[in-house]
């Protein structure tokens, strides 16, 4: 980069790759803890020479042809779904993402909410906190009795990375795992199976798939139905893969045991969601990614991403190749 290029980020990200960011380019970060709203995306990026960007912006053809000056597009994120690739690839804008970074610390979290719901430690928590737990109920037999996780059998809806993380951590409790996805992979210790077969078998199933239009509503009314009675689903993918108002049903008519979610299909949940309402359910605000250490190696990725870029190089990990095989 002959000249200092300009860069809007969307948000305060802490640590060492920023900062250095600051120092070779033009560096203008949204000072708000909030997203910026479209029209503020638009006026701060519309001299922009790059954009650094998480999963809440929407960067979409009208925000694109707003920014003439605009190279690359870097996301903070694994997903790219909030960028409209198709309208970058034709305005020759490479769009940086971070992937394989999150996958053994969002399993994590998704083993955590297998934990939390199949325990109700959430449920025991609040019985704590409410001062219910009484000399007079030190000790009850019956007391927020949850679900045994060891040799219980987990269904994985999706065998990528992150599941495969989760088939690793079943196994240390000697679950049973089977796998359902798309594209078939063999795992030692897993055992493939149809969708329709995997449903019934699993005491937990936990959703692995990404959100396309094949997956959208794929855990809907039918297949909810279909699970064994008193199972517990968790979902840390993407939230309009599973039917919430269905879920809801299954939860409070005790089809299903539990539920522990960290994705919605609206984000943040809508406070009329039935799901508020049921104690049955272990609610996170997406925060798969959300450790120290991974967020601070998917900042690091990123304005890899945009720096390579900007001195005209392929980004390390683009989302959209099909960029550099335009026509120059």
């Amino acid at each position: 980069m002959s000249d200092r290029a300009r860069i809007f980020a969307t948000r305060s990200l802490a640590g060492a790759p920023l900062a250095g960011l600051a120092h070779r380019c033009d560096l203008d970060v949204w000072p708000a803890r909030t997203a910026p709203t479209p029209e503020q995306l638009a006026s701060r990026s519309r001299d922009a020479d790059g954009l650094l960007c998480l999963l809440t912006d929407r960067i979409d053809a009208a925000l694109l042809e707003r920014c003439p000056r605009l190279r690359a597009v870097s996301s903070v994120s694994v997903g790219v779904d909030h960028v409209d690739l198709d309208a970058a690839t034709a305005r020759g804008i490479p769009v940086g993402h971070t992937p394989g970074v999150l996958t053994e610390t969002t399993a994590d979290l998704a083993f955590a909410l297998l934990l939390a719901a199949a325990r109700r430690v959430a449920e025991g928590d609040r019985f704590v906190r409410a001062g219910e737990w009484t000399p007079d109920r030190v000790w009850e037999p019956d007391l927020l009795l949850g679900r045994d996780v060891h040799g219980a059998t987990l269904g994985l809806v999706g065998l990528g990375a992150i599941g495969q993380a989760m088939a690793r951590r079943a196994q240390g409790f000697g679950m049973r795992v089977l796998a359902w996805s798309r594209t078939r992979r063999d795992m030692p210790g897993v055992a493939f199976a149809s969708l329709d077969s995997l449903l019934p078998a699993a005491d937990f199933v936990s959703v692995h798939v990404a959100l396309n239009a094949d997956t959208r509503g794929l855990l809907g009314e039918s297949a909810l139905a279909r699970m064994k009675p008193g199972a517990v689903l968790v979902n840390t993918a993407r939230g309009g893969i599973v039917d919430e108002d269905a879920l809801a049903d299954a939860l409070r008519s005790g089809q299903l045991g539990a539920a522990g979610l960290d994705v919605f299909a609206r984000e943040p949940l809508d406070p009329a969601s039935p799901l508020l309402r049921l104690p049955n359910v272990v609610l996170t605000p997406h925060i798969g990614s959300a450790s120290e250490a991974t967020r601070a190696r998917m900042v690091e990725l990123a304005v890899e991403n945009l720096l390579a870029a900007l001195a005209g190089n392929p980004m390390p990990h683009c989302a959209n190749p099909a960029v550099y095989a335009r026509p120059t």
